[in-house]
This record gives C-alpha cells, structure tokens and sequence, in this order.
C-alpha cells in the first residue's frame, strides 16, 4: 500500500527487489515524516521546534566498515586502501537480498527521490529507501529536492537502501562487524545496515560523485565549503573537521554556495547537496548565528543532551558523543545562493588546525606546495578527552577526504594543479591552531585574526605585501596583514624559545615526509620538490 498520491510503484520496487505488503511512505513532507517520528516514539521535539533524535550504537561513522565490490568496473580504478576496502559481488547480492527482505517484512518503510549535484549537466537522480521516517527526513533536508512535476518520469540512477535495524553476519556475509556500508558502481547501488548514523547515507553519494565526476566528466570533486562575494569572485575552503570550514565560510558579506561537497568544472563552482550537516558540539549564536537560528522546525538534530527538566538543547554536552550534528535544508541559511552555483575560484582555503603552533597563521603557496598541502590534508588534533594525553597528534587526510576519495590522491591533485594554474587562482594556507607554542604551552589563534587574514586575502590586500619563505616548509609569509599584529605573523617569533620552535618545526616537517612516502609514485616532480626541508 502508497499512502502518498505521489507517482510511485510498487511494481518499481518490486523490479528492484523489494515487495511490500505493508504500508509504504513516499515523498512525504518533513512535517508529516516530524510527526511520525514523535508518534513512533523515536524523537522529540526541542524548545525551537527542531526534531531530536538518537542514531543508537554509531553516532559517526565507521570507515573500516565502508566496502566497494571490486568487479571489472573498479578492479583497476580504485586506489584500494585501509579506506576503500574491496568486497566480492556475491556479498553485496546476498545482503542487498537480505536487506529487501528484512524491508519487505516491515509494518511501514519510506521511500524519497531527490538528487546530487546543483549543475544540472551532472544531476544524479537517486532514489533512498529507508526503514524509519527520521533517516527519511535526513534525506529530504541534504540531497536537492526535485518539483512535484519532474516525479512524475522520475527515473533514478542510484539507489540507497538503508536499515539501521538489519544486521549482517560477518562469517557469512564477507563484512567486517553487523554494520556496513557496500558500494557497488556496477549495480549503482548503496547498501547501508546495523547503522543509524545519518551521516553514511551523504557520504556515500559523496564517494560515488568522487568517483564519477573526476573520471567521466573531468570534473574535480572537492570536500570543501565555497562562498561568493558581491563581484561573483568564488573562495574555496577545505579542511578537516574542527579547523573551521563551516564557520570560515559562513561570512555575511558573501553567498554560501554550500558548506561540505563540491564540483569545480571549466567555467564553474557547484554544490553537490541541498543542505548543511553541521557539527553542534559547544555551538553558540555568538560565534556560529546562522546555524544556531538554523535548529528550527524541520531541521534534525543527532545525540544532543537538553538542559535538566527542559527541552533547552545543552550544546556542550557530551554524554551521547562529541560528533553532536544537525541537517537542515541550504534555504535556513540567510544568505545562502540558490541554485547553489557560483563562478570559477578566485581564491582557494587550505584550514589545518595546527596544535604544534608551527604553521604561520596565513601563508602564500606555490601550485607545488598547493599539490603537495592537498594530497598531505594536514590537521593535529588534541585528544583532551583521554586521560594522561596533553601531546597533540598529527592527522594526514588526502585531499581533506581520505575515507571518501576512491581514486589516487594524485589524480585529484594533478586536477587541482591543472584548475588552479589555468585560472590563476591564489591559494591560501590558514592556521586556526596554536600559536606562541604548542597545545598546553601557546594560545589558540584569535578567531578574529583569522577572519581578519581572510578578509584581506579575499580583498587583495595582501597583493602589494612582501613575503618571506618559512625556513622548512617553504611556503610565503606575509609581513604584514591589515587589522593583525605584525608579531604574531611569522610563528617562530612567537614562540619564547626560538630553538625549541626550530625543532618541533623539524619534526613536523618529517612526519610530513613519512607520511606521503605511500603517495610519492603516482605524483609529479613538482609536487615531490614542494615536500619541506627536513635537514
């Protein structure tokens, strides 16, 4: 049974698989998937009107989980790593069939098409089957939203099929754990079970379109936010989560074009999504306003606590998780563009959260040390959760997408040079970590300066300026910047022991080098000559 009117059949379903005896739920509104989900006891509303609800035994996701089948279509594209981990094609037929049947055994089960991908020459239809109304709605709020007239010839392109309540057996099913998430890019198909977090169903279709668009359409697939200014001049950030891609990129002076995912094509800059998955951990309307006034009605917001006795949300709980996240639609966003396209990049944001204080707070690259920054995706983190831990740790995540980059960090790279080179676009390093020493000893980089630093790059500013190389890692450091004090520029003067600054600089630097060694054979001599002196 359809309990929408909307244009859909069974018959479609059942050639995918699925037969349904019971109720199914099709392209319903967020309010009525809101209500249905407070009805089946599976959320809560929040004093604002936004829908709170728990994901249950994952609140992130798990990438040592994530699978593509290697078949004769990615037996040979795919770089295969610790992140894209094969799978025989028998598995992903024995638990696609499992899956359909746990489905088709269910009371209800909710069904949207939407899309990915703002440009309409690369659109990609996707159809998304879900076992309960609150994934449905992550759906609706993060992939495009087609007009009611363009469902009645529908035809999707991909599915996803996902139940959070379905468990594989991993000595008969091939997974690693009951939870996994199977790409298979012969069956354009996406199975997702075990699982509650809303975030592996984005993600998936954001490792599809890095596999497609850089390959079939020369398209270079970004993780990465994009913003445009009154000109129609296009700024590019990427980073990794906690170096402030999100908040940077929200500038009430520019469009958002999009906070997460990315096409770069010849004449152009589009989104990928029609909404923001946004970290809430610690979130105030001082710092972040438009996605604190975003968790309103329609909105859905992931393992939050509330103030005692009240439906307050306590944003610096984290009882549940630190990965607390909320998706909303891209029009909550004051000044969001729609469509969410903007013009070719003027200037490119590569954020790294330095708790070495070692990186200058903003510097110049050369398209080497761009390359060579991109595959590296350089952040350190502070596990201050853990107890006896005060030492930062360094991450290195390619391209600022490790777990979602199915190709060689060297085929998006070498686009990324090619795009960056033909448009002349300046390209940026920003630290919004530590500086005057490292995490426990320096400070954390006033968000002030930093917007500050931005805002002068963005504005030409800092075109006239002298730069001066950093000793080790080469990249140019401006002399000055408007409204930030000289002295915190270059971050070895910072620093009270200038000789303990030049060895920890040295240690990064190796470990730099140590960690592109497994990358060195598929890129260029120029991006090997950007790598940082080490002696």
């Amino acid at each position: 049974m359809i309990a929408s009117p909307m244009p859909l059949s069974a018959k479609q379903l059942q050639d995918l698989g699925l037969n349904i005896d019971s109720t199914l739920h099709y392209q319903l509104s967020p309010t009525e998937l809101i209500d249905q989900t407070i009805l089946r006891g599976q959320g809560v509303l929040n004093d604002t009107g936004a829908l709170c609800i728990q994901t249950g035994e994952f609140t992130g996701r798990s990438p040592n989980d994530k699978f593509i089948v290697k078949d004769s279509i990615t037996s040979d594209t795919i770089d295969w790593n610790k992140f894209n981990i094969p799978i025989d094609e028998k598995y992903f037929h024995q638990l696609k069939k499992k899956l359909l049947d746990y489905l088709g055994k269910k009371e209800e089960v909710w069904v949207r098409d939407a899309y990915a991908c703002a440009d309409p020459a690369y659109r990609l239809n996707i159809r998304v089957i879900n076992e309960n109304p609150w994934s449905n709605l992550f759906a609706y709020n993060m992939f495009l939203r087609p007009a009611e007239n363009e469902l009645d010839n529908f035809e999707p392109e991909w599915h996803i099929i996902q139940a959070s309540g379905f468990k594989a057996d991993p000595l008969v099913d091939g997974t690693r754990q009951h939870n996994f998430a199977i790409l298979s890019f012969t069956h354009k198909t996406i199975l997702i079970g075990g699982t509650g977090y809303t975030g592996e169903i984005k993600k998936g279709i954001f490792s599809v379109l890095n596999y497609i668009l850089p390959q079939n359409k020369q398209v270079l697939s970004m993780h990465c936010s994009a913003n445009m200014g009154k000109e129609g001049d296009v700024a590019v950030f990427f980073g990794l989560s906690g170096t402030g891609k999100t908040t940077l990129s929200a500038d009430p002076n520019r469009k958002l074009i999009g906070d997460d995912e990315h096409g770069w094509t010849d004449d152009s800059v589009f989104n990928f999504e029609g909404g923001c998955y946004a970290k809430t951990i610690d979130l105030s309307e001082e710092k972040e306003p438009e996605i604190f006034q975003a968790i309103r009605r329609g909105a859905l917001v992931e393992n939050i606590g509330f103030y005692p006795g009240t439906r307050k949300i306590d944003f610096s709980c984290k009882s549940i998780t630190e990965n607390t996240r909320v998706s909303y639609p891209l029009n909550y966003i004051s000044n969001a563009l729609e469509p969410s396209i903007g013009g070719l990049p003027k200037n490119i944001f590569f954020l790294t959260c330095d708790a070495y204080g070692v990186l200058p707070p903003i510097s110049k690259l050369t398209p080497g040390q761009a390359m060579y920054q991109f595959i590296s995706g350089y952040t350190a983190r502070v596990a201050g959760t853990e107890a006896g831990v005060t030492e930062p740790k360094a991450t290195f995540s390619t391209c600022f997408g490790a777990p979602f980059m199915p190709l060689h960090p060297g085929k998006y790279a070498a686009m990324l040079g090619e795009k960056m080179k033909r448009n002349q676009v300046n390209v940026w390093m920003i630290n919004t970590g530590w500086s005057g020493g490292p995490y426990g000893i320096g400070s954390r980089m006033k968000l002030g300066y930093t917007r500050a630093m931005i805002t002068a790059a963005l504005e030409g500013k800092l075109e006239g300026v002298e730069f001066a190389p950093h000793p080790v890692f080469g990249m140019g450091i401006p002399v000055t910047c408007p409204e930030v004090p000289k002295e915190i520029l270059n971050p070895r003067s910072t620093w009270a022991d200038p000789l303990a600054y030049d060895a920890k600089s040295r240690d990064l630097a190796i470990q730099f080098v140590q960690n592109f060694e497994k990358y060195a054979s598929g890129v260029t001599e120029e991006i090997l000559k950007a790598a940082p002196n080490t002696n």
